[in-house]
């Protein structure tokens, strides 16, 4: 075969970002060779100091793939090597080289297994692309972060964002939050969860949930791709409603897998599919958020409301949060690292509050410590709804490291 007709015939392929505006990211082209084994060019700012390293990496990630000659160009605007990894892989596969192997980045010890019921107040969300979000997500003490799949990623770099979500969720330490991912919309998200969940994420957020259906097929995918892949932690599972359809069906939803720890609810798409303008007072969302919260209360899972748009109005944010406590929701998304501590003020009991139930639960255990099968503080009879209430907002004021709340009870009715 003559050279020429040779050379365009070999495969290349690319993948991630460069330019002024990129950090923690890299571009990277991999182009087949007949032979001559891997030769490198890289562009980096710290190559004088990391050079061989990333060269190095590069080599070995390309050897996993089955790679054995490719020319490979990069500019590295400071990525981590999980990030150099996943770009490098994901320009083999567009490149039609590798065979679908993987190149794992090496693992860190994962954190504790996440509970059903815990505290999920804020959930930072986090472009899946962008890799300048990571590593410092963490840092801003949200209760979950969401590596976002879906509608922050470009429908041409799901592929790519899909393994760069993999590579964080081995190498990336997050501290205590959560570690949620939102996949794509089904069919698309089922290749969302054949990266991800062999790599034991807490809670996986499926979009535009409208059946019982979508939902058993996504339980049932990760109950096949867990067990091929020896995951036995729980991965527990919020739909998310975004549409009439899904308002009306929320509590099938919200009952359809024992991996369901809460929903959620999508008021840009919601109100899109009622053709009205979502609005800071949200009273066309009213009737919707009010449903999610019954069914999410009717089927004990978590009721966690939606995200609050505008970033600049912290005040409308504290409104906003406070009126969903108020409603029966115990979190929301976030947008914005700012939103946080915000979000945490919004969802947290007054002292007052506080004080009212710390007194239920004192006189609680007194009326037990004494064998009385009625609670009575002052001159009221205390019901047993009312005693329930308090001991959940005083045991969730201690996750949320209220001080006040963190003094134990005693059965003299003393805090």
């Amino acid at each position: 075969m003559p050279a020429a007709a040779e050379a365009s015939q070999l495969k290349r392929g690319e993948a991630g970002r460069a330019g002024s505006d990129v950090r923690s990211d890299l571009h990277v082209s991999v182009e087949e060779r007949p032979g001559g084994g891997v030769e490198i060019e890289l562009r980096s700012r710290v190559a004088l100091y990391y050079g061989d390293n990333i060269r190095q990496q590069v080599r070995d990630v390309l050897r996993a793939l089955g790679v054995e000659h490719a020319f490979v160009k990069m500019v590295d605007e400071g990525a981590l090597p999980f990030v150099i990894a996943a770009r490098v892989e994901a320009a083999v596969r567009r490149a039609g080289l590798g065979n679908q192997k993987s190149a794992l980045p090496e693992a860190l010890p994962l954190p504790a297994a996440s509970t059903r019921d815990r505290l999920r107040r804020s959930r930072l969300y986090l472009p899946g692309n962008e890799p300048k979000y990571f590593v410092n997500a963490g840092l801003h003490g949200p209760d979950a972060v969401i590596l976002d799949l879906e509608d922050s990623v470009h429908h041409s770099e799901k592929d790519a964002a899909r393994l760069l979500v993999r590579n964080a969720l081995r190498a990336v330490d997050f501290g205590k939050a959560e570690r949620m991912v939102r996949i794509n919309q089904l069919p698309l998200g089922m290749a969302d969860l054949e990266e991800i969940v062999p790599q034991s994420p807490d809670l996986i957020l499926i979009p535009k949930v409208e059946t019982v259906a979508q939902v058993m097929e996504v339980s049932d995918a990760i109950t096949r791709i867990a067990k091929r892949s020896g995951v036995t932690r729980p991965i527990w599972l919020m739909p998310i409603l975004e549409s009439a359809l899904g308002i009306e069906n929320a509590f099938a939803i919200a009952t359809a897998s024992d991996r369901i720890a809460g929903i959620t609810i999508g008021l840009e798409d919601y109100t899109a599919d009622l053709g009205v303008v979502k609005t800071p007072q949200g009273n066309e969302s009213l009737f919707a958020r009010l449903r999610a919260v019954n069914a999410a209360h009717a089927a004990h899972v978590q009721a966690i409301d939606s995200v609050y748009g505008d970033v600049a109005d912290s005040e409308g944010l504290q409104r906003w949060g406070e009126a969903a406590r108020a409603m029966g929701f115990e979190g929301m998304g976030c947008i914005h690292p700012m939103q946080i501590e915000i979000i945490h003020r919004a969802f947290a009991p007054s002292q007052n509050e506080l004080d009212k139930a710390l007194k239920i639960v004192a006189a609680f255990e007194d009326a037990q410590a004494r064998g009385l099968g009625v609670v009575s503080l002052g001159s009221k009879m205390i019901d047993a709804p009312v005693v329930n209430r308090a001991v959940k907002l005083v045991e969730r004021a201690k996750q949320m490291g209220l001080t006040a709340a963190a003094v134990s009870t005693t059965p003299g009715g003393q805090p």
